[in-house]
């Protein structure tokens, strides 16, 4: 008589327990999948996008802020390149994490305009280096009047020279930004600053509105001059000066058909 009576008691036990511990196993699947488990969310990125995240220096959670934002009105109406930090900085949610973004894009600008300055300078001193005694461009081949055209084309880009301290070079400066988005880009080479003074040719560029944007995207190059106006001209130019590059043809280029 005891058996029956255990065995009852035993299928029991079991038919309780089933329950308790389904709801256990359910309570631990819905953890998992929450906002808060780190491998989920890593799961949710492609390598490529956590390679990028950490360039930038930022966390999952900002770059999902970023990709969400780039879905709205800021992916309709910014060019594809803007970066993540600008994204961010832009749509902050208060002035201390608008200010964060924004003190660490200016050090990034800082450190790529010093980048470009210094590889530029490279540049400059193997050219001369390695071929001492040619011009930059044949003076011979540069157009006549007669063939000279006053409309600037998508495919040029224009030398300008210029030097700190000079309203003539500002005034005609001004007036040549307001072309940019009509040229391939603008190469603008500053007289007057000690070679290899990069920060006074950055602070240069501040003071005048050259946005870092341009610089990165080598729409505006900023160079030091270092004698070019004298070898492109044989010495007849004075800064400020234009000269227009088409192709392998330089010409010159005369304020008033900007």
């Amino acid at each position: 008589m005891n058996s029956p009576v255990t065995l009852l008691g035993v299928v029991m036990a079991l038919m309780i327990s089933v329950p308790a511990f389904a709801v256990d196993v359910s309570g631990t699947r819905v953890n998992e999948t929450g906002p808060g488990i780190s491998a989920t969310d890593t799961n949710s990125l492609t390598p490529s996008e956590l390679a990028r995240l950490r360039i930038w220096g930022l966390s999952e959670t900002q770059w999902r802020r970023y990709k969400q934002l780039m879905q709205g009105i800021r992916g309709s109406i910014s060019p594809p390149t803007i970066s993540p930090i600008e994204v961010l900085g832009i749509h902050a949610r208060d002035a201390e994490e608008r200010n964060n973004y924004a003190e660490r894009w200016a050090r990034a600008m800082h450190e790529d305009v010093d980048r470009i300055l210094a590889f530029q300078r490279a540049y400059d001193e193997a050219a001369e280096r390695l071929f001492p005694n040619e011009q930059l461009i044949d003076i011979n081949r540069l157009p006549s009047d007669k063939q000279k055209t006053s409309a600037l084309q998508p495919q040029d880009r224009v030398l300008f020279f210029t030097r700190p301290d000079c309203p003539a070079c500002d005034s005609l400066l001004g007036t040549l930004l307001k072309q940019i988005d009509k040229v391939a880009g603008i190469d603008i080479y500053i007289a007057g600053v000690k070679p290899g003074d990069n920060p006074a040719v950055r602070d240069w560029a501040l003071d005048h509105g050259i946005a870092a944007e341009w610089v990165r995207n080598r729409r505006v190059t900023l160079n030091h001059e270092v004698g070019v106006l004298e070898r492109l001209t044989h010495g007849k130019g004075e800064i400020p000066y234009l000269l227009r590059r088409r192709g392998e043809d330089l010409s010159v280029f005369r304020a008033a058909e900007l």
